[in-house]
């Protein structure tokens, strides 16, 4: 396992570096965000353990970069905030592991071993489709760079479809993963949800439907 440490005080730098080695992991440094990106763009890290308050590149700037162009390397952000609105913000960027300073090495060492037998994430955190833009985790939704002010149903209904990929998403479908287990199975909602989804994306309509089956999305320059 290969780790880059990216930590701005020296001292706590050089500990984690030999700790890490102590336990048979590959440790690199970067004092600071700069230093950070540089090292990502050469090296093929397994995880980066990332301080989010550092010189130059903000940590959370650095993080934006891993989860954009490095989806394989797990991130574990470091902080000394222990406020729970910093560790939201923290999984929101794309973290996902967080360590609240001080923290015992042991721990570090075990979170970091639990996140290399993880699974490479099998989707983008942003789903793109041609001229849609779509990031689950900030609920925000772009087509042609225009932002789309969707309602939450169908803002679900737009990730749905992007994340079927071309592939047809029936109306049973989306009733399972936007609605909940209450709904009418006989309700005429996706279709209604579908429509006003269709008006808010504007023309081309990129929505076609599939008679007695369900939706696909088709947006010009996906390839679908």
């Amino acid at each position: 396992m290969r780790v880059l440490v990216v930590e701005d005080e020296p001292f706590m730098a050089e500990a984690l570096q030999s700790g890490l080695r102590q336990e048979a992991i590959a440790a690199d440094l970067a004092l600071d965000g700069d230093e950070a990106l540089e090292r990502i763009a050469v090296h093929d890290y397994d995880a980066v353990v990332l301080d989010r308050d550092i010189p130059g590149t903000h940590g959370d700037d650095v993080c934006a970069v891993l989860v954009r162009d490095h989806p394989g390397t797990r991130v574990l952000m470091l902080t000394a905030a222990a406020r729970l609105r910093d560790k939201v913000d923290g999984f929101t960027l794309g973290a996902d592991d967080y360590l609240t300073k001080p923290f015992a090495l042991e721990e570090l060492v075990m979170r970091l071993r639990a996140l290399a037998r993880r699974p490479a994430a099998a989707v983008d955190p942003v789903l793109v489709s041609g001229d849609l833009r779509l990031d689950p985790y900030r609920r925000q939704a772009h087509r042609a760079e225009r932002p789309l002010r969707l309602p939450r149903k169908q803002f679900a209904v737009l990730e749905a479809l992007l994340r079927a990929d071309g592939a047809v998403v029936t109306a049973e479908t989306l009733l399972e993963k936007v609605w909940d287990e209450h709904a009418d199975p006989f309700t005429t909602a996706p279709r209604v949800a579908v429509s006003h989804l269709r008006k808010a994306l504007g023309d081309p309509d990129p929505i076609v439907t599939v008679p007695g089956v369900g939706y696909r999305l088709v947006v010009p320059g996906s390839g679908a």
